[in-house]
């Protein structure tokens, strides 16, 4: 039961309901999640946090950069099973189809760039 509670306290945001979405077209770079949010570093780390921790996401850093992707096998089988329910749902939302147009956008500029940018704010 524990871990339904964590997954339904880390859906229950709407902006971690999107960087889910997100990472639903494959593993993205951090500093590519901030840019889509629009939120600041700290913020969206904290989301992604809540994320790892009730078993939705993985994680791994390479170099300077963390790069996060959705929970695959290995994840509990609440975990498995809410991510293509949220798919299924969140897919035609008005937010979730802007999203994914502003990161087609997003995925084409350089990390370097992207990070310098986003460390300068």
């Amino acid at each position: 039961m524990k871990d339904l509670v964590e997954i339904t306290k880390a859906l229950a945001d709407g902006s971690r309901l999107r960087a889910l979405m997100a990472l639903a077209g494959g593993e993205l770079c951090v500093c590519q999640i901030i840019e889509m949010l629009g939120l600041a570093p700290s913020t969206v780390s904290k989301h992604l946090s809540i994320l790892h921790q009730a078993g939705l996401v993985e994680a791994r850093k390479e170099g300077r950069w963390m790069y996060y992707r959705l929970a695959g096998r290995t994840s509990s089988k609440a975990a498995r099973e809410a991510i293509p329910w949220l798919r299924r749902n969140l897919a035609a939302s008005p937010q979730i189809v802007e999203d994914a147009r502003t990161l087609r956008k997003i995925v084409c500029i350089d990390r370097e760039e992207l990070c310098r940018k986003q460390n300068r704010s």
